[in-house]
């Protein structure tokens, strides 16, 4: 049986995102398939017989793309895709997922976040779909859209909430805030605020991986999981991290959130090509293109990209199309995207799409998935609870993790922090 990452034979030429104008043809490979581009998971591979050199070895390079891979299991398997046990887990991921950002936006709106916060609505069974893959010991990068990959890693919903209420008893103590979640713990890398930022963290993360198992001989098979979005992948820090570990080989899988918009900017509109997974091929690695809104294409797509990093195969670039079902953040009216765009997607809403195949396939009964939600939803207001009776950060926290040394800086010649003098904050807001 082909694999996901296998190329097809039948020939082609399509348009590009379905675009009604200006529509650019290129002659690529494609698995049969009636549906367009967007919200699809046609098989697209460029042809190409390039061979790389590097230290006078020959290396062939991968050209790869995605075959609807949920289909082809089930016509020459008849066995479900998923047990029941993994079944429920993936709902309740899910739904703490959605659960939890819903309450952030009614904490937001109530004055109990500050600054931007971004919310993952409608991209769940992206983070579901790789993370519960995933080890403990395994790594994840993530971006201000962030709050939903630590809960899939396993970070508390206690420790997300009070880190977006600023307290102590958050996973960075209350100086992270919605963009920054980090756990040591968890290996949650952190969020990063700045798009692209994360893409180099996450490289080094998986030199880490592979420099323990080749040579310091541990028994190491840890594996990288980077997030990001479409926006970011116009960016100088996606181009050369995809160079470096396809160079080295390095156990990453370089996941694009494509949700179609940088902020208030069509996807369409900002790249010379908007097939993003078909850059993976040009640096010597598999570039797939799965359906985000399907929590089940999108993990057999995962599970075929993480096996190959544990065996030493290299990187993986998944371009997962999804959606979001908000604004780009909630201090965003959300008034450019068109209507129907947005009722589209809506209609496929992965969580709904998820409990539908549980029931169809007796997986799991209508009560059993009402209780997990009841089990969220009291889960998600004791967080809400405890951060909110959670204490502030002390002022002598400022300063701290800022210098290496901070004589001279926040530490004044008697040894106090500065901040605790009353006239640190002279002529300032309150802190």
């Amino acid at each position: 049986m082909a694999t996901a990452f296998a190329p097809t034979k039948l020939t082609a030429t399509v348009p590009l995102h379905g675009s009604q104008e200006n529509r650019l043809l290129l002659p690529i490979r494609l698995a049969p398939s009636s549906s367009s581009f967007l919200g699809s998971t046609r098989s697209l591979t460029v042809n190409s017989s390039r061979r790389l050199n590097h230290s006078n070895a020959t290396r062939r390079s991968p050209v790869v793309a995605v075959q609807e891979v949920v289909k082809e299991k089930q016509s020459t398997n008849n066995s479900l895709l998923i047990t029941k046990e993994e079944g429920l887990e993936l709902y309740e991921d899910m739904i703490l997922g959605r659960s939890f950002e819903d309450m952030c936006a009614q904490m937001y709106y109530r004055g109990k976040m500050f600054g931007f916060v971004h919310l993952y609505n409608g991209q769940e069974a992206v983070s579901t779909g790789f993370i519960k893959l995933l080890t403990k010991s395994d790594s994840v990068v993530s971006t201000y859209r962030d709050h939903v990959h630590a809960l899939s890693k396993g970070v508390s919903a206690r420790a997300v909430m009070s880190e977006l209420f600023g307290k102590v008893t958050g996973c960075c103590r209350g100086q992270g805030g919605s963009m920054h979640m980090f756990s040591k713990e968890h290996n949650m890398l952190g969020g990063f605020a700045f798009i692209g930022e994360g893409i180099p963290v996450a490289t080094g993360a998986a030199f880490s991986s592979k420099y323990r198992r080749e040579v310091l001989k541990q028994d190491c098979e840890d594996v990288t999981v980077a997030f990001f979005g479409d926006g970011t992948c116009n960016n100088g820090q996606f181009y050369e991290c995809l160079n470096m570990a396809a160079l080295y080989k390095l156990p990453i899988i370089f996941v694009v959130e494509n949700n179609l918009w940088a902020i208030g900017m069509s996807h369409l509109r900002a790249t010379s090509d908007p097939e993003i997974w078909k850059k993976g091929p040009a640096f010597g690695m598999p570039g797939v293109h799965v359906d985000g809104m399907d929590v089940l294409k999108v993990r057999e797509v995962a599970k075929e990209a993480v096996t190959r990093a544990r065996r030493g195969e290299g990187p993986t670039l998944v371009e997962c199309e999804t959606y979001r079902f908000r604004g780009h953040s909630l201090a965003d009216p959300d008034e450019l995207r068109d209507a129907a765009e947005k009722a589209k997607y809506a209609a496929r809403d992965p969580i709904a799409a998820l409990k539908k195949y549980l029931i169809e396939n007796k997986l799991a009964k209508e009560a059993e998935l009402k209780s997990i939600e009841k089990k969220i939803d009291e889960l998600v207001e004791e967080a809400v609870e405890f951060a909110d009776a959670s204490p502030q950060p002390g002022r002598s926290q400022l300063l701290e993790n800022v210098f290496a040394d901070p004589k001279g800086f926040g530490i004044g010649p008697d040894g106090r922090y500065r901040c605790e003098d009353p006239k640190f904050t002279e002529g300032t807001a309150q802190v």
